[in-house]
């Protein structure tokens, strides 16, 4: 049986976790899998993966990013040269021991999940393996990105963007002997029917950061309380924007309105769109927005803007949901509301979107997967 290794930052929240778990589970039927994380965030992968699949952690630790920010911010300097030690030391570790798990790799293909594993896949491993990089991150136009992608693809026999307009962005810059092919993601649950959209009931998933645009979601959904007073928010994830966010919500006395669960499994998610009417996207970009496709699986129309890239893959405009230019939020107060108060409209747009989530159905995305892999192997 063939053997796959995929090399990933960690196995916590996250798309490009979810992505891994799926893929490593679809993968895991016809070859070895093996999954080697550098950070053990939780003691285990937060996404179920079969049985069958090997998981091993390098670091038995998380990034002190935040801890060093805290101090830093409150000026405990001696505490800040203490965690910037640590830091550095992670750091060392962290390339030390995947260069030092790269070089003892013995699996047919070696898959990379991100652009810093991928250089240094790229520059240290000297097997025979099949070396694949999957980008999961959008370059929103930075050039700087950009270029250090296509460097760190220089021994790389395969790169899989995980949307088809960076596949197609990427295939005009990526010379050499390297192959620029799609990488299908799926939707790992579809449920029997749609959801009621009984309500007006809207939400929104995901990290907590700044990248995220939780902080405009906030003002989008002020402005929808503004003319209706039906309508409650809810956010699920955490992160290092919630206390900001908090803070913003109770400044504009919309606690009753809003409600954060933060971090939850996913038959919470699944129980909670099953109550839900719109999904509401404010991120400033998105390389796909697999939580578009799940929202899209229970019948549940989205509203993103257009520096969400991914979701512009995703969104039929005025089919199965808003594109908003220009980060427009009193544009998207309005769609949404439009919605919301069309329920025929809704149900049409929530119908649309189900239908397209079924595409990317799990044996769907599987099947392609297993032919992906065996083309590669046979070629």
């Amino acid at each position: 049986m063939k053997k796959i290794t995929i090399l990933c930052l960690h196995l916590g929240y996250g798309g490009i976790e979810s992505a891994i778990s799926s893929i490593s589970n679809m993968l895991s039927s016809n070859y070895k899998v093996e999954i080697i994380s550098f950070y053990n965030l939780y003691g285990k992968p937060i996404y179920e993966l079969d049985k069958k699949i090997d998981v091993k952690f390098l670091y038995d630790g998380k990034p002190n990013k935040e801890e060093f920010k805290s101090y830093l911010k409150n000026f405990k300097l001696l505490k800040v040269l203490s965690e910037g030690i640590k830091a550095v030391k992670i750091l060392y570790l962290k390339n030390k021991l995947m260069i030092d798990c790269i070089k003892k790799c013995d699996s047919d293909i070696i898959i990379s999940t991100r652009v810093e594993i991928t250089e240094l896949l790229s520059k240290y491993y000297k097997g025979n393996a099949i070396l694949i990089s999957q980008e999961h991150s959008h370059h929103n136009n930075d050039k700087k990105y950009i270029n250090r992608i296509v460097k760190s693809l220089k021994n790389i026999d395969y790169f899989m963007p995980v949307s088809k307009k960076l596949t197609k962005f990427y295939k005009n810059l990526v010379k050499g002997n390297t192959k620029v092919i799609y990488s299908p993601l799926c939707v790992d649950f579809i449920p029997l029917k749609e959801a009621n959209k009984n309500n007006k009931n809207i939400i929104s998933i995901g990290r907590l950061s700044k990248e995220k645009g939780y902080l405009d979601l906030i003002d989008v959904f002020s402005l929808i309380n503004k003319e209706d007073k039906k309508c409650k928010l809810y956010i699920i994830g955490d992160g290092n924007e919630k206390d900001k966010i908090i803070s913003k919500i109770k400044d504009l006395k919309l606690e009753k309105y809003i409600i954060l669960y933060g971090y939850k499994d996913k038959n919470f998610i699944r129980k909670k769109l099953n109550d839900m009417s719109i999904y509401l996207m404010t991120s400033y970009k998105e390389s796909f927005g697999l939580v578009l496709l799940e929202a899209s699986s229970y019948g549940i129309p989205s509203i993103a803007f257009s520096s969400a890239e991914g979701a512009t893959e995703i969104i039929n405009n005025n089919v199965d949901g808003y594109i908003i230019e220009n980060r427009d939020k009193k544009l998207m107060a309005e769609k949404t509301l439009e919605l919301l108060n069309n329920k025929e409209k809704l149900n049409k747009f929530g119908h649309e979107a189900r239908n397209k989530s079924i595409n990317y159905s799990y044996d769907s995305v599987k099947e392609k997967w297993i032919n992906i892999i065996e083309n590669i192997l046979n070629n």
